[in-house]
């Protein structure tokens, strides 16, 4: 990933350093899991310890083995001799590569969930903080890029809020789905590793047995946890383009943050631009991107083949990294998200009282008339409006066949911003609880 948009902690994660550090407790807890059932001597599997817990892994020595090897594997293990010794005879019983590479990534993905999920955390006490600031700033609600009815921009938030809740627990579930550990040997019988090694492996890396690993841990558990990156990446996409339309010069209801000295446009010094929720957008695209080839990996040949390995290697690190720095950059959006108001009221007023048309409608089916007749009579006084010809509740008072059925102070009655906004409460307690 480049670091344009990576963020230190989560590329740690991923860096060869830690791989070859993962890498070593794995091997170094299954010769202690074999010295314990008395397969090697004890005193092998401490010097492994001993010489390998303070180890510096040399980079650059361990690929240059491996450019003769061609086996990354075996190049460390050839490094991790030259390290313990002759006791380094012991390493590595009755294992096969999958064991430590299967079991390594899926230590890496855990450790990145963690990571995750703390971003989801910080983003929904942004998304909290100011929902409740603007639980009844009153906007105009919108589908299909119309002006709807009221809503406010705090239920807007509350919306976003509910959906990282699902996705925290999404994040939840795919970690626990790729937390498991196999240590079974060539195709996965335990012909030559007791399974009581690949329980005390697990144990000791925070990982659960697999149950039937073949040579490999099935990829259907990878697919699914990058299928969930790819949902938790659409959700911050939907979340951007909420704000990019929101800035829009004719909408203008929010704005991400403009700093000191920040520009918009190398040839228009007036330019504010959503620039970063449209790179949220681009991003989301990409970590989506990720979810396809860990679908492709699931079918492997027989016990196993090594497709899936440079898939892997590639979007491994890069959907990871990429949503942790996505996640964090949404978190900063929100949570410094410049908010109108006064804007927001102009737009809601826009349309003349458009806006209250359906409850006229009702109003009218209510008084007895019928819905076909209601709908005519409303649209009819509706069209003018659009067109910028009148003032909705003036023309529907003016309309005898209106007021036959409605007396004016009833019309008015319809005209009520607060009649939109009085279960805000309630959609705030299926939200948030009892904080609401």
């Amino acid at each position: 990933m480049i670091p344009r948009y990576s963020r230190p902690e989560m590329t740690a994660i991923w860096s060869p350093d830690a791989r070859f550090r993962i890498w070593f407790e794995i091997e170094a807890h299954a010769t202690t899991a074999l010295a314990e059932i008395g397969v090697v001597p004890k005193e092998a599997a401490a010097t492994v310890w001993e010489k390998g817990r303070d180890a510096v892994f040399d980079v650059a020595r361990i690929d240059e083995i491996e450019r003769v090897t061609k086996h990354d594997v075996i190049a460390f293990l050839t490094h991790l001799a030259e390290i313990v010794g002759p006791e380094a005879r012991f390493v590595h019983q009755g294992m096969t590569s999958s064991d430590v590479l299967d079991t390594c990534l899926n230590v890496q993905l855990a450790r990145a969930a963690d990571l995750l999920i703390a971003d989801i955390d910080g983003l929904l006490a942004a998304l909290k903080r100011r929902a409740f600031e603007h639980k009844l700033t009153p906007t105009i609600g919108r589908s299909h890029g119309i002006h709807a009815e009221p809503v406010t921009f705090g239920l807007k938030l509350a919306q976003a809020y509910a959906e990282f809740e699902r996705n925290r627990a999404r994040l939840v579930a795919a970690k626990a789905e790729i937390a498991t550990c196999a240590i079974s040997g060539a195709v996965g019988t335990f012909a030559n590793i007791d399974p009581r090694v690949e329980e005390y492996v697990a144990a000791q890396m925070g990982l659960t047995v697999e149950p039937v690993s073949t040579q490999v841990i099935p990829r259907d558990r990878h697919a699914m946890f990058f299928a969930v990156l790819g949902v938790v990446a659409s959700s911050i996409e939907r979340l951007a383009i909420e704000v990019r339309h929101l800035q829009r010069t004719e909408v203008l209801e929010a704005e991400e943050y403009f700093s000191e000295g920040q520009k918009g446009s190398s040839a228009m010094p007036h330019k504010r631009n959503p620039v970063l929720t449209e790179n949220l957008t681009g991003l989301a695209r990409m970590v989506r991107a990720y979810a396809l080839p860990a679908m492709e990996n699931v079918a492997l040949w027989h016990e196993r083949d090594i497709s899936h390995s440079s898939v892997e290697r590639m979007i491994g690190p890069d959907a990871t990294i990429t949503l942790d720095f996505a996640l964090a950059r949404l978190t900063g959006v929100i949570d410094k998200l410049l908010v109108y108001p006064e804007q927001m009221q102009r737009n809601l007023d826009r349309l003349g009282g458009l806006v209250h048309s359906q409850r006229v409608l009702l109003a009218l089916t209510q008084a007895g008339v019928s819905r076909e007749d209601a709908y005519r009579l409303v649209q009819r006084n509706a069209m003018p409006v659009w067109r910028g010809e009148g003032d909705f509740l003036t023309l529907l008072q003016a309309d005898r066949e209106v007021t036959a059925a409605l007396k004016p102070e009833a019309i008015a009655e319809c005209f009520d911003l607060g009649y939109h906004l009085k279960h805000v409460d309630t959609i705030f307690r299926r939200v948030f609880g009892s904080e609401a």
